[in-house]
C-alpha cells in the first residue's frame, strides 16, 4: 500500500514539476524509464510531449521538403532571375537536402511521400506570390521523390539556351 501511494505521490510532484520546470520533468521521466518504473510516470503530460514531438517532426520534414521544391521551381522556370540567383538557389536546394538528409527516417519519409501533394501546392502558392504570378508554373508537382531527396540531382536544362 505505501508503495502505490508512494506512486501517485511521485505522479502528482512531476505533474507539478512539468508545470514549473519542464526541462527537469523530462530529466527525471527519462531515469523513470531507465529504471523501468513506470508506475511513477506523469503519463498524460508524457503522451502530450510525444504527440508534440511527433507534429513538430512532421512540421520540421515538410518545411524542408517545401523549401526544396520552392528553390527547384525557381531555378528552372523564373527565367528573368536565374542569372543572378542560380548559384544560389542551388546552393541553398543543397544545404536543405542535407539537413533533410540528417533527420529523415523511414516513418518521416513515408509521411512526406504521402503528402507531396499538399506541400507542393503549398510551395507552389509560395513561388507563385514570390513572382507576381508573372511565371506559369506546373499545377503538379514536375519532380519525383527519389529527385527531391537527391544531394546532387538538380534539373537537367540548359540554363544558357532560354
Amino acid at each position: 500500500m505505501k508503495a502505490n501511494q508512494e506512486s501517485r505521490m511521485s505522479v502528482v510532484d512531476l505533474k507539478t514539476l512539468y508545470e514549473t520546470d519542464e526541462f527537469e520533468w523530462l530529466q527525471l521521466t527519462i531515469q523513470l524509464l531507465k529504471n523501468r518504473q513506470l508506475d511513477s510516470l506523469d503519463l498524460e503530460n508524457l503522451i502530450e510531449e510525444l504527440e508534440e514531438l511527433s507534429r513538430r517532426d512532421k512540421r520540421e520534414v515538410s518545411s524542408f521538403l517545401k523549401q526544396i521544391i520552392i528553390h527547384l521551381l525557381l531555378l528552372e522556370y523564373w527565367k528573368s532571375e536565374r542569372e543572378v540567383n542560380v548559384n544560389h538557389w542551388r546552393s541553398e536546394i543543397y544545404g536543405f537536402r542535407d539537413q533533410l538528409d540528417e533527420i529523415l527516417t523511414t516513418t518521416l519519409r513515408n509521411y512526406l511521400e504521402e503528402n507531396l501533394d499538399f506541400i507542393y501546392k503549398r510551395a507552389l502558392g509560395l513561388v507563385q506570390q514570390k513572382t507576381g504570378n508573372t511565371v506559369k508554373f506546373p499545377l503538379e508537382c514536375p519532380y519525383s521523390f527519389e529527385k527531391l531527396l537527391d544531394l546532387n540531382w538538380f534539373p537537367d536544362r540548359s540554363w544558357d539556351s532560354d
